[in-house]
This record gives C-alpha cells, structure tokens and sequence, in this order.
C-alpha cells in the first residue's frame, strides 16, 4: 500500500482475506479458489490495538487468583431497543470499564491496543492479536497515569481472544449483553483507545448491520462475528461494542478495506458476546498464558458451486470424529446446532471454536435427505 500522507491515517496492518486451509483435521487438501467474491472485494485488517469486551455470570476460579463475578444483562429476547441513543450517558456509564494494553518485546513497545474490564477483581478480555508478540504486558486504567503490570492467562487465537489478570480490586466491571437481545438495526457505541491517542478513550456511533458473519483469513476463520458501520481505527482491537444500555454486544476485532477493484466503507466485524461467554471459562481454566487448543473433525471441505449454502464436504479422514459419526464425501453441511452455515468458513469456525470434547450437532444433505448427526471433537495437532 502506498504510505499514508497524514500521520492520523495510517492504516493498521492489513491481513487479507486469503484462501482457508481446507483441511480442517489431516485429510489431504484439495485446492480450489475459495471465496473469490470476497476477496475481490475486500482485504481484512485485525485492527491492531484494542477495544474490550465483558462478559456475564459468575464463573469458578480458574487458577489466576480471581473469584468475582462476570456480569451479565437479564436475557429478554421480547425487547428491542427502538429508542435514542445517549452516546454521552453510554460513554460516561462503560468508558471505565476500558483500559489501555501496551504490549513490549524486549522492553520496546510492538503495539497498543484496548480491553474490558470483566471482572472487580482484575480480570480484563483484549484481542489475541493484540498481545500476540509480547513477552510483556501492561495495562492503565482510565484517570491514571502510570500503566500496571498484566499476566496473560490464556489466548484462544482461534477466536482471537486473550484473556489479562492485574492484581486489583473494586474495579468497574462492564456488562455484557445477553446474546439473544442483540438485533440487526440497534443503535451501537464503539469505545477504546483509536490510534493511541492521548487523552481518554474515543467513541463511535452506528448499528448493528448484520448478525453471524465469518471471516476467513490468513490465521484462519473467525465465525459468529457482528457486523457494524460505527467506525474502528487501529487501536480499537480488543475494545468493546456497546449497545443503548451500555451492554458489551461484542469486541472490535476487524476491518473490511478497499482494494484496487472495490470500494468497502465502514464495515467493522466484532466478536459476539456469544462467542466470548462461550469461552470464558475455558480462558479462565487456562493458566501461564498458554493457547486454547483447537477442535479436530477430520475432514476437507470445500463451498458449492451450484449456488446453494452450506460446507461441501470432499473427504474423511479414517478414524476420525468425522467417519465415527458417519459423515461421508458429497454430504452438504448447512447447519451446527441449530445455526445455519453459509460455506466452508462457518463450519471451519464452529469446529474450531469448539475444542477438544465438544460435540458439534450438525445437519447434513445427502441425496435430497436431510440427515442429523453428532460428532464428538479430538484434539487439532500440527503434524
């Protein structure tokens, strides 16, 4: 890209949407083209530096010393927010729950990003990427001017999260949306620290403009994501995107960006309040940074080409939970657990996300047959 004429407009760095590995186990990738229209359209930037999210309930002690509550909004799946957005009183009510994470390698700064305060205690969710290449973390609250020291407890990079502990207390939890009351339309708030700037966190507005997308890159696919058109700038990553009621719906994650062919404007992807309520306890149960491991079904999949949704799948691997479920080649994945999948990226997503021992219920097509099976994940390896 050429260099940007304005010190306030750099892009962050730009990961563009590339073809998935096909192989979601070790059956042996066939290549074709995949997600062409997207990628002619536009690339994927992880907005490097965050924002934060937060989550709800309370959940066990996972070994990082916290106990306090997550906090999580009543789920009345009868209400829609219709009314105005108070951007002052959203901004007032979550912008202490948002932090600032510097992240250093060998005592340089490699990036400054955003997160959530979860927890009274100490706990904070950030983006992966965001703490990636740090072999130290640090994080500052709002009003103080001197940053504390974080311990990363576990990152999922599959869903790119990072879970932070600081030795703390009486600090101003955020509150995390329940999932099914997030709607397309609703007035949304994104807050965090854009471009590092001095000074408090940045807000922007907009609305949710679309539910359970998925992003392939190339650090594989990120499924489940909320879609929204309040603006997000390098910085934002990790930060919280907030609803009328000051309720986290989801963690600013990504960008769309123009290429040479298209144009792309204000379409920013958040990691749902789903996806990180379902992975909180996981984080939580991990400890001395380590990475959440992968779900593996052992198979290659491939989208249709005959116009329809779902995930072809082109072979099983022997003995996997694939062919122990009886999954067999030409069937057509359109749904896990209830949750339609488009193509390959979705189902890749929800293997992924699901971790070793989950079972994923999936709807298949077979010769015009709807068919429902269960498979039980194993471990991903590298081999």
């Amino acid at each position: 890209m050429p260099p940007s004429p304005s010190p306030f407009s750099f892009p962050p760095p730009v990961l563009p949407l590339v073809d998935p590995d096909p192989t979601v186990g070790d059956a042996a990738p066939r290549r074709r083209r995949r997600w062409p229209a997207v990628a002619a359209v536009a690339g994927l930037t992880l907005v490097a530096g965050g924002v934060g999210g937060v989550v709800g309930a309370t959940l066990a002690d996972g070994g990082n010393g916290s106990s306090a509550p997550l906090i999580i909004a009543n789920d009345d799946t009868d209400t829609v927010l219709v009314g105005s957005l108070d951007v002052e009183a959203v901004a007032d009510r979550v912008g202490p729950s948002v932090v600032t994470v510097v992240s250093l390698q060998g005592g340089e700064l490699v990036g400054t990003g955003s997160g959530v305060i979860l927890t009274a205690d100490g706990d904070i969710i950030t983006n992966a990427h965001v703490v990636a290449d740090a072999d130290e973390v640090r994080v500052r609250l709002v009003g103080e001017t001197e940053p504390r020291k974080a311990t990363v407890v576990a990152t999922d990079p599959g869903q790119d999260l990072a879970l932070l502990h600081i030795d703390a207390t009486d600090l101003p939890a955020a509150t995390i949306a329940a999932p099914d009351d997030i709607r397309v339309g609703e007035p949304v708030v994104a807050i965090g620290f854009a471009l590092a700037l001095d000074g408090g966190p940045s807000v922007t507005t907009g609305v949710v403009s679309a539910l359970d997308r998925t992003l392939v890159t190339d650090n594989g696919a990120l499924g489940g994501l909320v879609q929204t058109d309040a603006a997000i700038s390098s910085g934002n990553s990790g930060g919280p995107l907030v609803n009328a009621e000051g309720q986290v719906v989801g963690i600013n994650t990504a960008v769309a960006t123009s290429n040479a062919t298209r144009a792309v404007s204000n379409v920013g992807f958040s990691i749902s309040s789903r996806t990180l309520l379902g992975r909180i306890d996981s984080l939580r149960a991990t400890s001395g940074g380590a990475e959440l491991k992968e779900g593996f079904l052992g198979v290659s999949i491939e989208d249709r080409t005959d116009g329809g949704s779902g995930a072809l799948i082109v072979e099983v691997s022997e003995n996997s939970p694939a062919a122990d479920a009886g999954i067999e080649v030409g069937d057509v994945v359109v749904a896990v657990g209830g949750r339609p999948v488009s193509g390959q990226g979705g189902l890749i997503a929800e293997i992924r996300s699901g971790g070793p021992g989950s079972q994923l219920d999936l709807t298949l097509l077979r010769d015009g047959a709807t068919i429902e099976v269960t498979a039980t994940l194993v471990e991903r390896t590298t081999e």
